[in-house]
């Protein structure tokens, strides 16, 4: 469910104006692109989150450590840990 709040804000003459104007020439309404304006401005001072480090296991400079081509190779790499 959408839920919207309606509000009133003070904005200087020109800048309604020039707002209005966008807003028309994009065949857009008023609320929609102040809505995009504030979502963009929000945005670009959001703090960037911190992605987790993944682990990294094997080869340091990324090489396979087996052939996955290799069949009998990389089933016995499977095999390693036992059965499951």
């Amino acid at each position: 469910m959408l839920i919207r709040m309606r509000t009133s804000i003070s904005l200087p003459d020109s800048l309604f104006d020039a707002v209005k104007l966008r807003a028309q020439a994009q065949g857009r309404t008023f609320a929609s692109l102040v809505e995009e304006a504030l979502r963009n401005a929000l945005a670009a001072h959001a703090e960037p989150s911190v992605v987790p480090q993944l682990p990294a296991h094997g080869d340091p400079e990324g090489r396979f450590l087996i052939d996955p081509a290799d069949r009998e190779q990389l089933w016995t790499a499977l095999d390693a840990d036992g059965a499951r």
